[in-house]
């Protein structure tokens, strides 16, 4: 299971990547504004359709993630306030598993 640092890693590295093929998308649009003839025109609103309708779609999928995370957190915050003392049972466990592997390595 990833840990909370590399998805949040991954995260701004694909919405940086993402506001990089936008900003790009937008240069071209502004350049093909000038190159005159009815092909240009029909793709440059094409482009600009499509771009759009990334946007949206990111900022949706954006939202599902946030509302996604924010019901894990909660069912993983009520699991362990009722069930407390197995949450620490696990931990334990986890933590003697791990010790007794650090010391066999020594």
């Amino acid at each position: 299971m990833p840990n909370d640092s590399n998805v949040s890693a991954a995260k701004a590295q694909l919405v940086d990547d993402f506001n990089k093929v936008v900003s790009d998308t937008e240069a071209l649009l502004r350049a093909m504004a000038s190159v005159p003839g009815e092909k240009t025109a029909a793709l440059r609103s094409s482009v600009e359709a499509n771009l759009s309708a990334a946007k949206q779609r990111v900022r949706e999928l954006q939202g599902a993630a946030v509302e996604k995370t924010t019901a894990a957190a909660r069912a993983t915050d009520e699991y362990v306030h009722d069930n407390a003392w197995a949450a620490i049972g696990i931990a334990a466990a986890v933590g003697l598993i791990i010790g007794l592997v650090i010391s066999d390595r020594r």
